[in-house]
């Protein structure tokens, strides 16, 4: 057996399994297989699973070991990019900072609005984000709510030092007003401050873009640190990104060819939904707040194998009924991958269930207020009216049967759909690779739109 030469191995850590994907470059780039292996953070050490699916990749290509050029990393282990988001008013800094946030990849574990309160850091130390983001006001707006609670988490910074706990690194997205106030706060204290422009300057803009790279950059620091995932600096000499973030990179990379898409990720742990869409000016005159171009809402209750139950509960009648059988016994033995036929049939349920109730969440809304002129439409939320294109990635949706026709049932309008897709086709992410072509595509961008256009079946779009 030979030695194969590959210019880019890519491990996607999740929370359940860990896989690598090998890839050749040049002129006729690549994806050339993937291997697989249960995560191992439990075991304390998240590169013992990166080896084993490293050496079922040597395997199905059948060679004894491979030589890597480059070797680059998405995860959600180890409790991926939790973060805490701190701003001024819910419906203006907070919800913007929070769409920051989910945009770059992470799992948001805490949200306030206004000024913190003790009970607040007393959450905050139960929730131990790796990431605080902390913003408040448009910008030359109100400031002191920003400055007061600049003080308090740096306070509770200064108290990890006594608990021999990692700090985490802080993220100043608000007014550009309190910004000189808040550095000299945050570094009295000793903190790592990082500023970016303000993700809510004016009413009715949202600026998201800038805090959303600083978090990620933060993130593939950080990430080495944490437990089970100190090693991976080992393994792997290039980007480390969350994995969330991966896939909404690969799908800003498809979307000056595709137009607006939308990308749903079925997972062991959580099912996301992301959207590149601008949507109508028609529904753009009547959005009561504005959207980001680029969206992520993630279901932390609708993951298929860890939160089955979840799922399950919410259709349990139905699923017997769809499947001819009781699925309750085999809830409590789920494999990661299912294997045996009953199996497969009730992962292939639930990962519909959860597709469709996700997308439903992600999606906005109409509703209708009556006055002395007449009814009047306002639309709240993500516009998909747009969307050309629904991409399925996961491996629930791209390794069961099941998957297109999971992705076909989110196309088309009727009663609380008024903002979904009106006619979009399906691809799916058939090699399994989005979220390893999104962290490619941080060094050969070129290169991973081709190959992931090949996933996807769609390599002959002009």
């Amino acid at each position: 057996m030979r030695v194969m030469k590959v210019d880019v191995l890519v491990a996607e850590i999740g929370s359940t399994t860990t896989t690598a994907n090998a890839f050749l470059l040049g002129e006729k780039p690549r994806f050339i297989g993937q291997g697989v292996s249960p995560t191992t953070v439990a075991q304390g050490d998240v590169t013992l699973g990166l080896r084993q699916a490293t050496e079922d990749l040597a395997h199905h290509l059948g060679v004894k070991d491979m030589e890597c050029f480059r070797t680059m990393a998405a995860s959600s282990a180890a409790g991926g990019l939790s973060m805490s988001v701190h701003g001024l008013v819910f419906d203006m800094t907070v919800r913007a900072a929070k769409e920051a946030a989910l945009g770059a990849g992470a799992v948001v574990r805490m949200v306030t609005a206004g000024d913190l309160t003790q009970s607040d850091i007393e959450e905050l130390i139960s929730v131990k984000p790796k990431i605080i983001l902390l913003a408040g006001g448009v910008d030359y707006g109100e400031k002191a709510t920003a400055i007061k609670n600049a003080r308090l988490i740096a306070d509770y910074l200064e108290r990890l030092d006594d608990a021999d706990v990692l700090r985490p690194p802080v993220v100043y997205a608000g007014n550009v007003a309190a910004r000189k106030e808040v550095s000299a706060i945050l570094s009295q204290k000793g903190a790592r401050a990082y500023f970016v422009d303000n993700v809510f300057p004016r009413v009715d803009e949202l600026v998201v873009e800038p805090a959303r790279k600083v978090i990620q950059a933060v993130f593939e620091e950080h990430i080495t640190r944490a437990p089970g995932m100190d090693r991976i600096r080992r393994m792997v000499d290039g980007p480390i990104m969350p994995t969330p973030g991966a896939v909404m990179e690969a799908c800003q990379l498809l979307w000056p060819l595709l137009g607006d898409l939308c990308a749903v990720d079925v997972g062991g742990a959580t099912t996301d939904v992301h959207s590149v869409a601008k949507g109508s000016p028609e529904i753009q005159d009547i959005l009561e707040s504005p959207e980001p171009l680029a969206k992520r809402t993630v279901e932390g209750d609708l993951g298929v194998h860890l939160n089955a139950k979840n799922v399950c509960l919410e259709a349990v009648d139905r699923a017997e009924r769809h499947l001819g059988f009781d699925p309750a016994p085999l809830l409590d033995s789920l494999e990661m991958i299912p294997r045996e036929e009953k199996q497969i049939q009730f992962v292939s349920y639930l990962t519909k269930i959860a597709s469709e109730t996700a997308f439903s969440r992600h999606a906005g809304r109409i509703r209708y207020l009556y006055g002395p002129s007449g009814r009047q439409a306002l639309a709240s939320g993500k516009d998909l009216t747009g969307v050309k294109t629904i991409i399925g990635t996961g491996g629930p949706l791209t390794r069961l049967p099941g998957g297109r026709d999971a992705l076909a049932r989110l196309v088309g309008q009727g009663p609380g759909r008024e903002l979904y897709p009106k006619d979009a086709r399906t691809a799916l992410d058939t090699d399994y690779i989005m979220a390893a072509c999104g962290v490619l595509s941080r060094e050969y961008p070129e290169e991973a739109r081709r190959i992931l256009l090949g996933s996807l079946g769609l390599e002959l779009i002009p």
